[in-house]
């Protein structure tokens, strides 16, 4: 307990180092690196628990998110620092949330629409999985749809091109995926906000499998349930192999599996602009150019939420 106390006292020591300093300002750049600091220290002073995780995986976590342009403010949703304990060593794993999965896809610049919603008891007639169609009868009174239980979930993205892909799971089949997936199922998130869980399921899902991946995008994906190490100037997931009862969660953490431990360098890039044409192509064009890469990712046991 004396030691968990130390490392309490000592993250904000820990920030100040000269060595720490300046991975910080090699990743944000000098100007940005007080605010780095303060969004990061105002993150995990929320969270008893998270003091106690290693001051490197909390520091790298919200690196990789601030790459992302990602804010670490757990209120916001875009993405979390979850600890996880490591063998007997609490470390801070990134974990997207959806709402971070929906800033990245529409940053891209590749999408019209795109969206996730619970379907509630009483508005689902009928879905056609060869093409895709649903038939809803939305309950128009938002305080009646709310308080209404959910039976299913729908996502759909639109490109600008006119492409549309769509997906529908029943609740059946969302909680047989987690039991199958989630090491933590029954507990945290998955107990106290199915819906939330859900919908980020449903969205890595569609966009895992359908959708045009930007730079950050793949960034974020593979970051995504993963410790975060920094060598020669990469921010490097790291996935590690946590016990059921090493998972901690909060009813604001986003808790899933975890993979074995397996490493890809993931470079910081600076913020995407939105794609254009001719960026598209380039996207392509890298893609085809590294095929070693893409099957490294592939081999990943890629988190489904």
């Amino acid at each position: 307990m004396a030691n968990q106390v130390a490392k309490k006292i000592t993250i904000a020591a820990y920030l100040t180092n000269d060595a720490v300093k300046n991975q910080i300002n090699k990743v944000v750049g000098g100007k940005n690196g007080d605010r780095f600091i303060s969004s990061l220290m105002s993150a995990v002073q929320t969270n008893q628990t998270l003091q106690e995780c290693t001051n490197g995986s909390l520091v790298n976590a919200a690196l990789l998110g601030y790459t992302l342009n990602l804010s670490p403010s757990p209120q916001l949703g875009y993405f979390y620092m979850v600890p996880y304990n490591n063998h007997g060593t609490l470390e801070a794993q990134f974990q997207i949330g959806y709402r971070g999965l929906l800033q990245l896809a529409m940053r891209s610049g590749q999408y019209r629409k795109i969206n996730a919603v619970p379907i509630k008891e009483g508005e689902f007639v009928s879905y056609n999985p060869l093409d895709e169609s649903i038939e809803v009868n939305i309950i128009q009174d938002p305080e009646a749809r709310e308080k209404a239980p959910t039976i299913g979930y729908y996502a759909m993205f639109e490109y600008l091109n006119g492409f549309r892909k769509e997906m529908y799971w029943s609740r059946g089949q969302m909680e047989a995926h987690a039991r199958r997936y989630s090491k933590s199922y029954g507990s945290g998130p998955w107990k106290t906000d199915f819906d939330k869980m859900a919908i980020k399921t449903m969205l890595r899902q569609l966009l895992g499998h359908y959708g045009i991946m930007s730079i950050d995008m793949e960034a974020g994906f593979l970051g995504d349930q993963a410790v975060i190490d920094y060598r020669d100037g990469q921010l490097t997931p790291r996935y590690v192999d946590s016990t059921p009862e090493g998972a901690i969660a909060s009813a604001q953490e986003e808790i899933s599996e975890s993979a074995n431990t397996q490493e890809i360098d993931v470079a910081p890039e600076a913020p995407q602009k939105a794609a254009g044409p001719a960026e598209q192509n380039t996207q392509r064009t890298k893609s085809a150019t590294q095929s070693n890469h893409q099957e490294q990712a592939e081999a990943i046991p890629q988190p489904d939420f």
